[in-house]
């Protein structure tokens, strides 16, 4: 996903300028070391269950505020600094937009998205 161009698309939507006044993005990458314990990673391996990160955009688009969630899920085998996720989150105002992203972007990760880290 390009970012820049994913946000110039979302902002000439109707109803855009009257309904946004926020706008955060998210972009995973693939680290060098394990989250568990800091050991190094030389690439890892990610499954997504793309029904259930749309089910998930769904229900978060819906909430009060919020006016456009995109989300971009990569998957196989990614090499460091490789992209791994991407959430847009276009809403009112900032507690709306922040909560959503946060709550989203947890909600993916442990509920769509296994990952396996090859060791360095």
């Amino acid at each position: 996903m390009d970012i820049t161009q994913t946000i110039q698309q979302l902002k000439q939507e109707p109803g855009f300028a009257e309904n946004v006044g926020m706008i955060l993005a998210h972009n995973g990458v693939v680290r060098g070391w394990s989250r568990k314990d800091h050991s190094p990673v030389s690439s890892v391996e990610i499954t997504s269950d793309l029904d259930r990160i749309e089910e998930l955009r769904r229900e978060y688009e819906s909430r009060e505020g919020i006016f456009r969630v995109i989300v971009e899920a990569c998957q196989g085998k990614l090499q460091l600094g490789d992209d791994l996720l991407f959430i847009i989150v276009a809403g009112d105002i900032r507690e709306n937009v922040k909560a959503v992203l946060a709550e989203l972007l947890d909600r993916i990760k442990s509920e769509a998205v296994i990952k396996t880290e090859h060791p360095a």
